[in-house]
């Protein structure tokens, strides 16, 4: 067993983070030397998960652009990094604003989940199939714009909350269908409830979707338990995708899109921002072939340009209205 002392893990509260944290504390709590097979006792002494409720998990009524955007997911969180409180965090990379606070870094992306969004209705097997006028649910801008793309006459539902709540609100008839994360259904067993996908190329996710991400303060950065549980394929597609948002000054007031695919050293990307009526989509295609020396600088290069091409052709037009 290591003598490396406990590396206190942050995540919130809600029962995906909590089951997204759990995968990732065994997986640190072995890169520590704590041996497969081991006890929960044995891991938790050497990666103890420290659940911590932020302002996005209290506050359900409002969508976030509305309350302070992506980083109420995140504000607690850092703040108990910066004070010294817990050593890493566990998000989902999607939840992440585009920039971080003074002091902290993404430090290690594990392998990917499905990124894809999945469609969930007991009226229809897919988006195109729902009836007239039908009601979907979703609180993201994003989901909104590309769903009204397709078809302008749906009515949307803000439906925010955990896994558990949207499906509960399904049931309850509050929406008829409803669009989530596949990675998170997949994390906590519900996968088999989706009834089909969004095409990922037509429909780009979220930048980062079904990707988590270990934050850290600068300084703990290269301690080598990150970079035995980091993925660089992952790590380099994430990149490239964060290069958009970045570009795009992604917020919760964008509905930005961005899928980046890693075949060897050859990485091509779509990229795309919607008015938040879906009435207008600007997208860009790239590739680039990464010579091997800095590979993730590289790929947040594709990224960065094909975002800023987005940017510069849809201007305000892009942005949700204060």
């Amino acid at each position: 067993m290591s003598r490396q002392p406990p590396i206190r893990i942050g995540a919130r509260g809600s029962k995906l983070s909590l089951a997204q944290s759990g995968l990732m504390q065994a997986r640190i709590a072995h890169a520590l030397g704590v041996p497969t097979g081991a006890s929960k006792e044995e891991i938790e002494a050497a990666a103890p998960l420290i659940p911590i409720v932020t302002s996005g998990d209290r506050i359900q009524d409002r969508r976030l652009m509305e309350i302070g955007g992506k980083g109420l997911f995140t504000k607690e969180i850092e703040e108990a990094l910066l004070d010294g409180r817990i050593d890493c965090a566990v998000h989902s990379l999607k939840d992440m604003p585009a920039q971080l606070p003074p002091g902290l870094i993404l430090a290690a992306t594990p392998e990917r989940e499905d990124p894809r969004d999945a469609f969930i209705s007991h009226v229809a097997q897919r988006l195109e199939d729902l009836p007239k006028g039908a009601r979907l649910g979703t609180a993201s801008l994003r989901r909104q714009a590309q769903a009204l793309h397709v078809r302008p006459d749906l009515e949307i539902v803000m439906l925010r909350g955990n896994v558990d709540t949207r499906l509960a609100k399904l049931e309850r008839g509050e929406a008829d269908a409803i669009l989530l994360a596949q990675s998170g259904l997949n994390r906590l067993g519900l996968g088999h409830l989706t009834r089909s996908w969004l095409d990922p190329d037509a429909a780009p996710p979220a930048p980062g979707q079904g990707a988590l991400v270990i934050e850290t303060r600068l300084e703990d950065a290269h301690a080598p338990w990150l970079q035995a549980v980091s993925c660089r394929e992952t790590t380099i597609a994430v990149a490239a995708e964060r290069g958009a948002l970045y570009a795009l000054e992604g917020s919760c007031r964008t509905a930005i899109g961005a899928r980046a695919v890693l075949d060897g050293a050859r990485i091509t990307m779509i990229v795309e921002a919607l008015t938040p009526d879906g009435a207008q989509r600007f997208r860009r295609h790239g590739e680039a072939t990464l010579s091997g020396d800095n590979d993730i600088a590289e790929a947040r290069k594709l990224g960065l340009k094909l975002g800023a091409e987005v940017r510069a052709e849809g201007g305000d037009a892009i942005l949700l209205p204060e």
